[in-house]
Parts: structure tokens; C-alpha cells; sequence
């Protein structure tokens, strides 16, 4: 049936961009939520005619189809079992509009891509939801998602002021092109007046209209957006905003123009912890009177979830039971405005129930931890759930004067139902709190125990405190079957009847908003057996996709640990061939595509880093003799230098003899036959000699002053070249000498490495080997650990830096005294303060390579560039390149795909230089730019004054 769907869907998109393998389908399965559906196949429009003819080839064949972006949903609103249209490559246009006032989007970018893009406007798009770093602006419209500043008056139904829409039917229609009013009338009289209909029954019933208006003074994405019958009159806009929070189920959303917000400049931000969060929810209107944007409510299990993090306040330990945080954050056009602020606080702070001080911030780099805690959360508690549980994720709104009963209330309901990790945390300032429980789907018992929970929360919100049963995570089909319960008969028939006229054959995402099934929350629950420890920390939130290289090629981290467990499940039912069949799938779509840069660790709430479960299953699958293989080579590693060397200099013979495309052509036709074969590149230039000034060790001769011990790395030894300049080793000298520090390279230095050519392909014999012989060599080179290390390849830097679980005991001891530096580093703290004046160069464009991100130097990073030039431009769409060292001369694909969006950027403007710190990284985007990337050392070199 997959392959019969496949070869059907032939007939509207090329074959490339139809997936229905086994391991795609399988990958697409899941979304954020707890609900689990197989597609039948996935496919990937370009553009609006090819959303129109697989709409008429979903009527034509009876198949449902499902829109998805960024898949964060967590209602299940972005999964099916017919056909699902990825949207998240190729729909990611944007367009600033009226000097940032306003901004055109399509469905494919993340919200927070939009506001990168916004920044230097000083503007920012009204939602904020915690996942926007992830969620991509299909949903984040679909869903009417809103967020912790936002409120109501900002989220997505009320800051979008035009949409591009299609129909089911494959009509298309624009509320910013005048004739489309007419239009729609003419060409859907049967919608057009349907709607016109519903809104004159609204109107015709003050109680509905008036329970209407009430509904959405508060967070509410219930059913569908009924207040656009009362705020809009022509049927035109009212189906545009009935759009916004229908989750795809009425038509495609191809293009919005919304309407920003202020991006305030100073903002100050603190913790304030109560005694128990019946006093926090006490100060919430205080905080809203004082004019906070943000108020975060977290209770104490769910800053338990939290306080064992690296930087967390310490604070937190020790907290007693009961007590409770509440987030604040205000901003201010000026610091004097956002003090104002802060002083009007006091005197009502004094009348707060506080455990500590108030302490604010307006240090950007604490504020943005502390926003990653909170936003971190619900990911942090299901990383630590009992394995094999999900977790669930609740959304409600109560009125804000009741919130601290209901939560109190809600308390009652975990003891009962034996939810005893429960967490509560949400957006204080509306009422709209968040509760995590994790539960067991694998028993009838279990799956009655949520159903009984469930249905007595829907009790609590909606006959107790008239709350809302989901306040910003869209319907899906979590609520579905509870939207007439909260809206009553009559409004759920104008929900339908709505529906029915739309999508009259229910294709359209069917099951979720509108579904007549009373225990359809029950159904198609998502199972997550127990794998490993990588894998059964995961949730699928998804936070983690925009930052991998591979994103576009094979799978995100998501999809590699999603496909890891669908492998555990079917070896456990017995169905072999299948297993078999994903297995073999796995390897280069998870297993060789997967460059291992780690920076999805740096988006995840809980640190998964996938790359890590990668290189553990490479070393899994390294037979005895490939692993005695690595070992030689590591033992061997000056003569294996030398044989590189001496094959890339023949390379470069046969280019100078027989045309300079000849190696590619040469390379390009072994690879056909063995795949594993690297590819050659321009850019690999060896390094020749070291001429520099330096010594191999420091002696009553050597002149007092500061120094340091440079490791040349292997990388830069053997392709650390340049056409017309010095090589990377004689530049990194050349500045120390015109900085007047002293340089010491190891003797042996042939024969030492980082290691990260071992441990990246999972060779952990070689890798200890090499590790340990380098930091014997250093211990002897920096006189016991009295002098600095300095490496000029930033990912060696940070594998060297992280080698200490791989050393012996003795090595250990050595390494806990050594002190291992990037050449970001070194410039910044060595170079800079010591080399006088400077010449800058223009303006330069920089990439900051993972290691940099991963050890917090990107900072350093900018302003080492700023100081030698006159602007230093980093690209919005920076990220890893995908070069993984090797990796990208044996999968170009994955290379080109990962700095394609960076390269497109970058090749619209002119810079004086390019300049990354890791040569592969600098290989990798002169390739895709068309210019050179070198060496950051080259920008400092050049811009030195030898001194006098």
C-alpha cells in the first residue's frame, strides 16, 4: 500500500520529494505530543501548486492529509495515518515589511528566526511560546499560540493582520488583495454563506455572544476561534482568523503579514520565592499592576525538576516543601523607565510572603539561563520519568483571583490518582498553568486511571472555575472529545457545522477540534519503550532539530532516537523482517549522516546529545579487526602523517599537470564504487614546514616574559596551507612574536593528536591511546602544567579539553593541572591586551564553528574579530556546517545541505574577509560561498603592526 501511495503521488511531485521507506514514515510518526500515527506517506511541496494538487489528490483517492512545520505540537494535532506534508524545508521565506512594523512570513521558519530577523528593527513577533526557538510559524499561527509575555492581545489571532490561504477544494484567496472579497463570495457561495449565517445565529443570541467575548479575555484555543464572528463582519475575514487556531483542519495557511511588537531594549529579571504558592499566586496582580511583562509561576516539584542543572541558583536545594517561584521579568524603553518599574514593586513586595530577597538582574547572560530553565521544564521532568512512561503536558486557564484555589484543587487530584511527581508551572500573569504528569499507557489499568484523572480536571476547569481546558496548545485530539463540554451544544454545532462546509469529506486532519469519538484522548497513545539511556531520556519535544546539520539530508536527533525506538518495538513483537529492513535503513540515514557535532545538546532542556548515542553505536559496530586497524594507526600516527601528506601532495601534482578538476573528477569515480571514498577539495593545501620562531622547550636561555605551549594541531600540520600566505602554524606564530610571547612546541609534536579523528567514528581503543600519549607530551612540554596550552583548531580544543574520562589514572592527575586553551582564547587573553595598535580590516564575516557555541566562546569569538576590523557580521543562519572533520569529504550532501542557508546569506554582500577556526568548518563554507575561509589568526596576523 506505501509503495502503491508513493508511486500514485508520482503524478504530483517528483520522486525526491515523496518519502515512503519504511524509516521515513517511521521518523514522521511523532510529534511532541503523546499520540502516535504511521503516515502512508510524506511528501514535501515547494510551492502553492503543489499544495492544490495534493489536495485534489487526497479528494480524488479519499486520503486524509496533515500539515507540519516544526512538529512541537502537544495535542496531537501534527500526526495522521494518511498523508503528511512536510512543510518545514522549503516554506521558510520571510519579509520585513514597513521599516519592521510588519513582517510576511511563510509557515516553514521558526518564530525565532523571525525575530533574529527582526532585531535590528527592535521588534519581535507578539507570540512567544517556550518552543520557538523550534516551532516554526505554520503552527505557531495554527494553533494561536501566544506564550510567557504575550497574553491574549498579542498572540497570533490578534497580530495578524493578512493570510494567504487555500481551501480544500484548491481555491486560494489573500485578505490583502481587495478582490479576493469578491471573489469569495462568488466562487464559495455555499461558504460564504454558511459563515455569514453562523455569524447572524451569534448575533442573534446575546448569551452565546456575550459567552463569546468572555471566552477570549482569557487564553483560550478551544474548538475554533469563534470570536472572529463577532470581531470581523465580511465572511472573508472571518474565515482568515477562524484559520488561526483550527490546527490545518479548515485549509493551508501559505503566507501571513503580521504586525509586530517592541523588542525593549533593558530588562531586568529575578526569582522571587514564596512560602507556598498559594502567596505567589497572591503577588501575581501586583506584578500586573507594577507593569511586569512576565510572570512565571513554578511550583516546588518543578523547580525540583530543575536543581541539580549546572548554574542553577543554589537557592533551590533548599527550599522547603510547599514553597513556590514565581518568574518575573520587566522592560523598559530606558534603564531609568525599567527602574521606575522595579521601585513600584516594593511596596508591595514588603507584603509578600518571601523565603529570600528580591534580587534583579540585568545581566543578559543570567537572564537567558534563567529563561532556559523555565523553558526547559516540561522536557527536564521527562527526561527524569521512570523509563518506558510518557510524559503528558496539560494546558488550562483558571480566572486569576481563583488560581491559587484551583491549584490547590488540582494538588487534591494528583494524591488521588497517585500522580506523585506531579509539577505545575505556567504563565502566571493569565492564569494559564501547565501540569506534567509521566504515565504508563502499557495496561488497561493505566490507560483508565488517565481517562478517570482526565475527566474529573475537565470537571474542575470547566464547571468549577469556568476555566479553559486549553489555553495555548491548540485542541488536537487530546480535547477533542471535551470541546462541546466546555462550549456547550450550541457553539460546539456552529463548530461543525463550520467543518462541514469547509471540508465537507473530512480530509483535512480529521480527528482533531471536531470528533464525535467520546474516548478519542484514549486512542493511538504514543508507547516509549525502554532503549537506552540516551534514547529514554527523550520526550520528542523536538527543541533540538533546527540546530542539526542533517536536518534536511537524513534525520533530526528527534528522529534518530524516535526510529531507535520503533526498532526496540518491533524486535520485542518478533517482526524481523521489518526490523531488519529499518536496520539497514538506519545506518546511513542515522548512523553516516549523523555529523556527531553535539549541538543539539545545547538545545535540549536535559543535554541529550545525540551525537554521543551515534559514536557509541559506531563503536558498537566496529569489529575486532577495524578496531586493531585504528590502534595502528594511532601508534603510527607520525608515519600516517606522512603518507597523508605526501598523498595530498600528489593530488596537487596531478590538478597542476592534467587540469585543477582533475582529483574531483578522479575521486568522484571511485566513489561510485566504494562509497566510503572521500572526495577532494580545492582547499586542501598542505602545510610544508614549520619556519616560525619558536622553541621546543623553555631553558635558562630563553628570554623572561610570557608564554605559552602551542599544539599545532594535525589538521593544520598537514592541510594548514594557504595560496599566496603562510601556513596556519607560521601565522599563529607570527602574531605571538609580534605580541612578544614566547612559543614552545612539543618535541614529537608529529606524532600527537586531540584524538577526535578516533573518537568521532567511535574507535575508543585508539582514541585512549592517542589521548594519553598527548597529555604525557604536554605535561613535559608546559614544565608540569606552568604553562598554557594553546590549539588552533577549536574542535580539537574542545576534544581535548573533554578527554579526561578516556585517560589512566596518572593522566588524569597530569590533566587536572593542565590548562588547555583555544586560539579564541588565546587572542582574546593573550594577544589583544599585548599587541598595541592595530590595523583593522573593513567588514568581515565570521562562523562561529559547534565547539565554539559548545564551550561558550562565541562571545570571545565576535569580539576577537570586532577588534582587528572596522564590523564583524555574523549570519543569522550560522550553524554547523556538517563537515564533522572527515565526514563532509565522504557525504558532500550532508555539507551542502547544512550550510546552505548560511552560504545564501553570506553570498548577498561583499566582505574584506572571511574567517572561521577550524579548517574543515573554513573547507566546508569556501566551498559553499564561493569565497575563502580561513583561519581567524590570518585577521589578527594582518592586522598587527610588527613593533619597533
Amino acid at each position: 500500500m506505501n509503495m502503491d501511495i508513493g508511486k500514485l503521488l508520482e503524478s504530483v511531485l517528483p520522486k525526491e520529494r515523496i518519502k515512503c521507506r519504511l524509516i521515513d514514515l517511521v521518523a514522521y510518526a511523532s510529534d511532541a505530543g503523546f499520540y502516535y500515527l504511521r503516515p502512508k506517506a510524506v511528501v514535501q511541496p515547494i510551492n502553492e501548486s503543489e499544495i492544490i494538487a495534493l489536495l485534489s489528490f487526497s479528494h480524488l483517492h479519499k486520503i486524509p492529509i496533515t500539515f507540519r512545520t516544526g512538529g512541537t505540537s502537544l495535542s496531537g494535532q501534527s500526526i495522521t495515518d494518511g498523508i503528511l506534508v512536510d512543510l518545514s524545508q522549503y516554506w521558510n521565506q520571510i519579509l520585513i515589511e514597513d521599516d519592521g512594523n510588519l513582517v510576511r512570513v511563510q509557515p516553514g521558519i521558526t518564530g525565532s528566526m523571525v525575530n533574529n530577523y527582526l532585531k535590528k528593527y527592535k521588534k519581535k513577533i507578539g507570540p512567544d511560546p517556550s518552543s520557538i526557538d523550534a516551532a516554526m510559524m505554520g503552527g505557531i499561527l495554527s494553533n494561536n499560540s501566544s506564550g510567557m509575555c504575550c497574553g491574549v492581545s498579542l498572540n497570533s489571532y490578534h497580530t495578524t493582520k493578512h493570510i494567504r490561504f487555500i481551501l480544500p477544494s484548491g481555491k486560494s484567496f489573500s485578505t490583502e488583495n481587495q478582490a479576493d472579497y469578491t471573489r469569495f463570495e462568488q466562487e464559495c457561495p455555499d461558504i460564504y454563506n454558511s459563515i455569514l449565517s453562523l455569524k447572524q445565529q451569534i448575533e442573534a443570541n446575546p448569551t452565546l455572544s456575550d459567552r463569546i467575548r468572555s471566552k477570549y479575555l482569557t487564553k483560550n484555543t478551544v474548538g475554533y476561534s469563534l470570536n472572529a464572528f463577532i470581531d470581523y463582519s465580511h465572511p472573508l475575514d472571518i474565515f482568515s482568523h477562524l484559520l488561526i487556531g483550527a490546527e490545518g483542519t479548515l485549509g493551508f495557511i501559505a503566507e501571513a503579514v503580521m504586525e509586530t511588537v517592541s523588542d525593549y531594549p533593558f530588562k531586568s529579571s529575578a526569582f522571587l520565592y514564596f512560602e507556598n504558592i498559594y502567596s505567589a499566586c497572591q503577588a501575581i496582580e501586583a506584578l500586573k499592576i507594577t507593569g511586569a511583562e512576565a510572570v512565571e509561576l513554578m511550583d516546588r516539584a518543578s523547580l525540583r525538576s530543575i536543581e541539580n542543572l549546572k548554574g542553577v541558583p543554589s537557592v533551590l536545594k533548599t527550599l522547603p516543601e510547599g514553597a513556590a517561584a514565581l518568574l518575573v521579568e520587566y522592560q523598559a524603553n530606558s534603564p531609568e523607565d525599567l527602574q521606575s518599574k522595579i521601585d513600584s514593586l516594593n511596596p508591595y513586595a514588603s507584603k509578600f510572603l518571601l523565603l529570600e530577597p528580591i534580587n534583579f538582574t540585568t545581566d543578559p547572560a543570567t537572564q537567558a539561563f534563567y529563561w532556559k530553565l523555565r523553558k526547559g521544564m516540561f522536557p527536564a521532568v521527562g527526561a527524569v520519568r521512570a523509563s518506558g512512561t510518557t510524559v503528558i503536558l496539560e494546558d488550562i486557564a483558571f480566572p486569576v483571583a481563583k488560581l491559587g484555589d484551583a491549584i490547590l484543587d488540582l494538588h487534591v487530584l494528583f494524591e488521588k490518582y497517585h500522580y506523585d511527581n506531579a509539577i505545575i508551572f505556567g504563565h502566571a500573569k493569565d492564569g494559564n498553568i501547565h501540569f506534567v504528569v509521566t504515565q504508563s499507557f502499557n495496561s488497561p489499568d493505566e490507560v483508565d486511571r488517565y481517562d478517570r484523572f482526565l475527566r474529573e480536571v475537565v470537571e474542575l476547569v470547566v464547571k468549577k472555575y469556568d476555566g479553559t481546558l486549553k489555553a495555548e496548545h491548540g485542541t488536537g485530539r487530546n480535547m477533542a472529545p471535551f470541546v462541546e463540554t466546555e462550549w456547550g451544544s450550541e457553539a460546539y454545532q456552529i463548530m461543525k457545522s463550520l467543518k462541514k462546509v469547509i471540508d465537507p469529506e473530512n480530509l483535512l486532519n480529521p480527528g482533531v477540534i471536531i470528533n464525535e469519538n467520546s474516548n478519542a484522548h484514549l486512542q493511538d497513545l504514543k508507547s516509549l519503550p525502554s532503549v537506552e539511556q540516551e534514547v529514554d531520556k527523550c520526550i520528542e519535544c523536538g527543541y533540538c532539530e533546527h540546530k542539526c546539520p542533517s536536518r534536511n539530508v537524513t534525520l533530526t536527533p528527534r528522529q534518530r532516537i524516535v526510529v531507535r525506538r520503533e526498532l526496540a518495538l518491533l524486535k520485542s513483537a518478533g517482526k524481523h523482517d521489518q526490523y531488519a529492513e529499518l536496520v539497514q535503513q538506519y545506518q546511513y540515514d542515522g548512523l553516516d549522516t549523523c555529523a556527531v557535532d553535539g549541538l543539539c545538546a545545547t538545545s535540549c532542556p536535559v543535554d541529550i546529545n545525540t551525537g554521543d548515542l551515534v559514536k557509541r553505536l559506531r563503536r558498537e559496530s566496529h569489529s575486532s579487526f577495524s578496531n586493531k586497524v585504528a590502534l595502528a594507526v594511532s601508534k603510527n600516527f607520525k608515519l600516517v602523517i606522512v603518507i597523508v601528506n605526501f598523498a595530498l601532495e600528489v593530488g596537487a601534482f596531478m590538478n597542476s599537470l592534467f587540469g585543477k578538476n582533475t582529483m574531483k573528477g578522479i575521486t568522484k569515480t571511485i566513489k561510485k564504487v566504494i562509497p566510503q571514498f572521500p572526495l577532494w577539495s580545492d582547499q586542501l593545501i598542505t602545510s610544508g614546514s614549520i619556519s616560525g620562531k619558536y622553541v621546543n622547550k623553555i631553558n635558562q636561555n630563553t628570554p623572561q616574559g610570557p608564554a605559552v605551549v602551542y599544539f599545532p594541531t594535525c589538521i593544520s600540520r598537514v592541510m594548514g596551507g594557504a595560496t599566496d600566505k603562510k601556513n596556519i602554524p607560521d601565522t599563529f606564530l607570527s602574531v605571538s612574536e609580534k605580541s612578544g610571547i614566547q612559543v614552545i612546541i612539543p618535541e614529537g609534536i608529529g606524532a600527537l593528536c586531540c584524538g577526535q579523528l578516533f573518537s568521532s567514528k567511535g574507535y575508543n581503543l585508539a582514541y585512549a591511546d592517542k589521548c594519553n600519549e598527548t597529555i604525557e607530551q604536554l605535561w613535559i612540554a608546559t614544565n608540569e602544567g606552568m604553562l598554557p596550552i594553546i590549539l588552533d583548531v577549536t574542535s580539537c580544543s574542545h576534544t581535548l579539553q573533554q578527554c579526561r574520562p578516556i585517560l589512566n589514572e596518572a593522566n588524569k592527575q597530569r590533566f587536572d593541572r593542565l590548562t588547555i586553551l583555544d586560539s579564541i582564547d588565546y587572542l582574546h587573553d593573550y594577544v589583544i591586551p599585548a599587541c598595541g595598535p592595530v590595523e583593522k580590516k573593513g567588514t568581515v564575516v565570521v562562523h562561529p564553528v559547534c565547539s565554539l557555541q559548545k564551550m561558550g566562546l562565541e562571545r570571545k569569538f565576535v569580539a576577537v574579530a570586532s577588534h582587528f576590523s572596522e564590523k564583524t557580521d555574523v549570519p543569522i543562519h550560522s550553524g554547523c556546517c556538517g563537515m564533522a572533520g572527515d565526514r563532509g569529504f565522504i557525504f558532500p550532501e550532508l555539507t551542502a545541505s547544512a550550510t546552505k542557508p548560511e552560504a545564501m546569506e553570506v553570498q548577498k554582500n561583499n566582505y574584506e574577509g572571511y574567517y572561521s577556526s577550524g579548517k574543515t568548518c573554513e573547507i566546508a563554507l569556501s566551498d559553499a560561498v564561493g569565497k575563502n575561509y580561513e583561519s581567524v589568526l590570518y585577521l589578527a596576523d594582518e592586522s598587527i603592526k610588527r613593533k619597533d
